[in-house]
């Protein structure tokens, strides 16, 4: 019987990282597709940095700033009474800053096709700009949103670098399926190697077409 516990733990960890960085990232793209301020490209450089900078090096500076001699780490410990570093927890912090571009930038083109006049027409009609965002912007970004949800989810759960620096490999708490593969190779344990490795290979290719046929029929703009 294969062992699941990294299926569990990765699943758990996209899951819960998607649904954050929906959270983080909707305002951060919005913010970005409609700013004119002379800050932006610095922001859009910070949000875009995982793309360029080695998983390892982000994960190695994230395992000093969740040492419990530093503020933020001494903060969680103070706060839960465990380190932040080779934790679920700390997985998540890590998996949000790795995966943010994946999140925002997505959002951020599909905002900013948008434009400005539906806006501007929900507000002619009384609407705030918080019910213009939600019952105008959002429908029209469907699309945008689905991408960012999707590419988000995958990339978490093809993380190898930073979770084995930040979270290392502790069974039933950090192992996720990339570590766990790597760990049936340098064991020779092909078979599970391929159980393992196949089976997300399969998944991702059968979420990859669902979406894309969803996308498909996904409404450009609402009426």
């Amino acid at each position: 019987m294969p062992d699941l516990g990294p299926v569990t733990i990765t699943l758990a960890l996209a899951g819960i990282t998607t649904l954050l960085l929906i959270l983080v990232g909707t305002p951060l793209a919005w913010w970005l597709a409609h700013t004119r301020s002379r800050a932006k490209p610095v922001i859009e450089a910070i949000t875009a940095l995982p793309l360029v900078l080695p998983p390892t090096v982000l994960g190695f500076y994230l395992l000093i700033l969740f040492s419990p001699n530093a503020p933020l780490g001494g903060m969680w410990v103070s706060v839960t009474g465990s380190t932040l570093a080779f934790s679920f927890a700390g997985l998540v912090v890590a998996s949000m800053l790795y995966s943010l571009p994946f999140m925002v930038q997505p959002l951020q083109t599909a905002f900013e096709a948008i434009g400005r006049e539906p806006l501007e027409a929900a507000a002619t009609l009384g609407a705030s700009p918080r019910d213009a965002f939600f019952s105008v912007a959002t429908p029209m970004a469907l699309r945008g949103f689905l991408t960012a949800s999707v590419l988000t989810f995958a990339h978490t759960v093809g993380e190898f670098g930073v979770v084995l620096m930040v979270g290392g490999n502790i069974p039933g708490r950090t192992k996720v399926i990339s570590i766990a593969v790597y760990e049936h190779v340098e064991t020779l344990n092909y078979a599970e190697a391929h159980l393992l490795s196949g089976g997300l290979l399969v998944f991702s290719f059968v979420v990859l077409v669902a979406v894309y046929a969803l996308n498909r029929k996904a409404p450009l703009n609402v009426g």
